[in-house]
């Protein structure tokens, strides 16, 4: 796909833009996402064709007019061919994801992430899932473990709406519990010391709400996935940096912990990287 889609576009992209034109193709269910630099409205069409004879499934394309951004983490989208609509039906291992992508965020990116997840899930475990989404986490979690409780919570009105769809689709009514508010105060109000296991797939707040986090956990301890958006120049490693950070706000919270995993999870821009750790607290003072 990367070739011809290029070549396709070769004769009207200089071969700088023409470089980024791959890393920034989604398929979301399908809805085909591009973004290019600069991009004319022949260019995008031009693009728009390409996808759409190779990829026979996708029946809309659009183009993406403005970065992700906001705290609902959205992004404005232009229509470009096929059908005009921003809501499809996502299907990954085995389950089943509605969403509209103009309101709400979605990332197919993150898939096996997701399952990698989901395969750590011990039997019976509590999870609380801080930043949901329509679901993926929770519901790939409910599917492909034993988990006994995913709490599922976003702040974004329109993604808790898809979620409990989804919930419905997969059929995870007695695992997935849909919560529509900002994590720390539904964590603060109702979530503490309940978790086993504690998700935080957005890197622009997992930083500020890791005590957060530390407070959802049984005071046996548990696990904390954490995601976190790292700059590293050639010299540096973005593993190292984020274990820093982590361990900086850890530390300053009496926690015992250990950070045995840390894997780049993508590359999101020049030297700038996002990476998740798996962050296992054995015991805390935070109350």
């Amino acid at each position: 796909m990367r070739k011809r889609l290029r070549k396709t576009l070769s004769s009207i992209l200089s071969s700088g833009d023409l470089s980024n034109v791959y890393n920034s193709f989604d398929v979301v269910g399908d809805i085909a996402i591009i973004k290019l630099p600069c991009a004319s409205s022949v260019e995008a069409q031009t693009a728009a064709k390409a996808i759409m004879s190779v990829h026979r499934n996708v029946k809309t394309v659009l183009l993406q007019a403005s970065p992700v951004a906001g705290e609902l983490r959205l992004r404005g989208l232009t229509h470009v061919a096929g059908e005009n609509k921003t809501r499809t039906v996502h299907r990954e291992f085995g389950c089943l994801f509605s969403v509209d992508v103009a309101e709400c965020y979605f990332s197919p990116r993150l898939s096996h992430e997701r399952m990698r997840i989901a395969r750590l899930v011990k039997p019976d475990e509590t999870v609380v899932n801080m930043f949901a989404g329509v679901g993926c986490f929770s519901i790939i979690i409910a599917k492909h473990s034993k988990v006994a409780k995913v709490f599922s919570i976003d702040l974004n009105p329109a993604a808790v709406r898809f979620m409990q769809e989804n919930i419905r689709l997969n059929r995870v009514y007695d695992k997935v519990t849909p919560l529509l508010g900002d994590s720390k105060d539904i964590i603060n109000r109702q979530l503490r010391h309940v978790a086993d296991r504690v998700l935080m797939p957005l890197p622009e707040k997992a930083l500020a709400y890791l005590p957060c986090a530390v407070s959802a956990l049984k005071s046996s301890g548990g696990w904390i996935h954490y995601h976190g958006f790292e700059h590293a120049a050639k010299t540096e490693s973005p593993t190292e940096k984020v274990k820093l950070k982590v361990a900086a706000t850890l530390d300053s919270l009496g926690v015992a912990f250990e950070v045995p995993f840390v894997c780049i999870v993508r590359s999101t821009g020049p030297n700038w990287y996002q990476l998740a750790a798996d962050i296992h607290v054995m015991f805390s003072q935070v109350k």
